[in-house]
């Protein structure tokens, strides 16, 4: 009798391994959410668009493109920390949300023990912008304003510890000033915020600011290297140590509880998606780069990037 319900229950295990292998074999069987924690019409949806016309091509399934801003890009994060681990959910995020927040808030999950990265697709290094009617011209003008003028000049940003917010902070900084910092929900709302007259400068990326089809003008690039033709780099304007820390790097992450088999097919399809000729047509006609980078590669950069923003967090804040 005990040897009969041995075998049985043997056999239910044996079963249930082979439905959970064939699961895995013949994922994906629906479609794929991939959240974004920030708002409409910035770089990250822009980008997403771009992916989630040309992965499915790699995945055989549709991938739909979910926004959730707000707090800073934790209720997207967390609820793709949520999700169940099966890679029907996946996060693109950036470094700042991923590494820094951690840093400056209590969050309901661990950054590196509850996510693994699928891939960096790309880079993207930030301007400072304004309206192109403003009275700034230059870096020099604006920094000159906030100086003769304190608190009065309004900083615009895609939320606090952002892609804007940090390498803003920086630059001024940098020189000698702070503007009043406002926080929106991403950085297509601080955009509409700028075109609106409610905040006088913000930050974006190179394909958000041609997007706008001559409505601003960037003043400065946090770039070591040229981004815009004609725009001083920060190290150009005399702003020095800004302009590696301020780069964003966009991530695709996944529970890193995900069956490895499925992370593998998920590195796999973003692998292939970067080499796909209308890919890159589209990353180029938003004025991206595909500067690509593995999610076994990337997962060490994370951890160091975690360490770096921490002292960034205190030297900013006096800590």
């Amino acid at each position: 009798m005990a040897f009969g319900k041995f075998m049985k229950g043997l056999a239910a295990a044996v079963l249930a391994a082979t439905l959970g292998t064939a699961a895995v074999a013949e994922y994906p069987e629906k479609p794929i959410t991939m959240i974004i924690p920030l708002g409409a019409g910035g770089s990250h949806d822009l980008n997403a668009r771009v992916i989630a016309s040309v992965l499915p091509s790699y995945l055989g399934q549709p991938v739909i493109v979910q926004l959730m801003p707000g707090s800073a890009g934790q209720i997207g994060t967390s609820a793709a920390a949520q999700a169940p681990a099966d890679g029907y959910t996946i996060l693109f995020t950036q470094n700042f949300i991923d590494e820094l927040q951690q840093h400056v808030a209590e969050l309901p999950y661990d950054p590196n023990g509850d996510f693994v990265a699928i891939a960096r697709t790309n880079f993207a290094a930030p301007s400072i912008i304004v309206k192109s009617d403003s009275s700034f011209n230059t870096i020099g003008d604006l920094v000159a304003h906030s100086k003769a003028n304190p608190g009065s000049l309004k900083f615009g940003h895609s939320g606090n510890w952002g892609a804007f917010m940090v390498p803003g902070a920086l630059v001024f900084n940098a020189a000698g000033t702070m503007p009043t910092m406002v926080p929106h929900k991403g950085g297509g709302p601080a955009m509409q915020a700028l075109l609106a007259g409610d905040v006088d400068v913000s930050m974006a990326f190179n394909s958000v600011i041609d997007s706008q089809a001559g409505a601003v003008k960037a003043l400065v690039s946090v770039s070591p290297d040229t981004q815009i033709e004609g725009v001083p780099t920060t190290a150009e304007a005399g702003l020095d140590g800004v302009d590696t820390v301020g780069i964003m790097h966009r991530v695709v992450l996944v529970r890193r509880d995900t069956p490895p088999e499925i992370v593998d097919k998920l590195r796999a399809a973003f692998a292939a998606m970067k080499e796909d000729k209308s890919y890159q047509k589209l990353l180029a006609k938003l004025g991206e780069n595909n500067v690509y980078m593995d999610g076994a590669e990337y997962e060490a950069v994370r951890v160091s990037q975690g360490e770096a923003y921490q002292a960034l967090v205190k030297t900013l804040t006096g800590g």
